[in-house]
């Protein structure tokens, strides 16, 4: 059962779908304390990524806490939030409506050279590079689904959005 304001809640679901912005405003509206995913644990500057035991410890020390936000989590240490957590915020969404998210608001930082996290900034170097973020988004986005899907059976409290509308309408009800 998810409670009326669920103090523990991690958001999902794939690249672009608008994980971020959603955690944002859910924890602005309860005043629940925001992690950012890929800023605060994922990665350091010059886009090089955090040890992974380091980002190992940091998740076991959120999770233990009474309350917070995640915009997101790592699979590889999934295991060690998701039990802790009250809700799954899972945003569902058609590959086309997250795909064309992506790419707009890639091609807004390039131009604009809009930092990401720690100093980053995407460039067309990084949009068309092996691990690029469009090319994560095509990666993931059937095992995201599938995860989404599998956290629902295996009896998870996950709160699953397949529409913007329907979050939108979710999220105001805290922001009264």
């Amino acid at each position: 059962m998810i409670p009326i304001t669920p103090q523990r809640v991690v958001f999902f679901g794939v690249t672009g779908s608008g994980k971020t912005t959603a955690a944002e405003r859910y924890a602005a509206a309860t005043g629940l304390p925001l992690t950012s995913v890929d800023s605060d644990i994922g990665w350091l500057p010059g886009w090089a990524e955090r040890d992974p035991a380091e980002q190992l410890r940091m998740v076991e020390e959120i999770a233990s806490r009474d309350a917070w936000v995640l915009d997101s989590f790592y699979r590889k240490w999934s295991d060690h939030l998701i039990p802790r957590a009250e809700v799954i915020v899972a945003l569902d969404y058609p590959r086309w409506l997250s795909l064309s998210r992506l790419v707009r608001r890639t091609l807004r930082r390039m131009v604009l050279r809009e930092e990401v996290c720690n100093g980053n900034t995407e460039t067309f170097r990084r949009v068309i590079a092996h691990d690029s973020i469009i090319r994560w988004h095509f990666t993931s986005f059937a095992s995201k689904r599938r995860r989404i899907l599998e956290y629902q059976d295996a009896g998870l409290p996950v709160l699953r959005f397949t529409r913007p509308r329907d979050l939108e309408q979710w999220l105001r009800s805290y922001e009264r």
